[in-house]
């Protein structure tokens, strides 16, 4: 039998709340989590995987109703393939664009650092 998690430690793991679990659980992005006799949610590894994408698609900025799109389209089986891979596909080039954003932004700050480096040189 695989391993099973109470939300305390799918919490610990993973940083969410248990709030935002089950708020995820509520709008569909986590579908079928397991109860025990007494009610309680027991998470499977499977479960802490897709979490761990799900983490991973918001830390990149999707916005929760693509999040919850690419998790219905999951849900429907392999004949969503191409709908998601389309769906990541979008995504991975607005990430790429924001990297590039950022290393730009990140460039014009070291600039200006090497600027007053130079400006404080000049009063030595």
């Amino acid at each position: 039998m695989s391993k099973q998690f109470t939300i305390q430690q799918i919490s610990q793991i993973t940083g969410l709340t248990a709030h935002t679990l089950r708020y995820y659980e509520k709008i569909g992005l986590l579908d079928g989590v397991a109860r025990n006799e007494s009610g309680y949610r027991k998470y499977r590894e499977s479960d802490l995987l897709w979490i761990d994408f799900l983490i991973r698609l918001r830390e990149t900025r999707m916005p929760i109703s693509e999040m919850k799109q690419f998790s219905d389209l999951r849900s429907q089986g392999k004949a969503t393939i191409k709908e998601r891979r389309t769906l990541l596909e979008r995504h991975q080039n607005k990430v790429t664009k924001q990297i590039a954003d950022l290393e730009e932004n990140l460039l014009k700050i070291e600039h200006k650092i090497a600027h007053y480096k130079a400006l404080e040189e000049e009063d030595i």
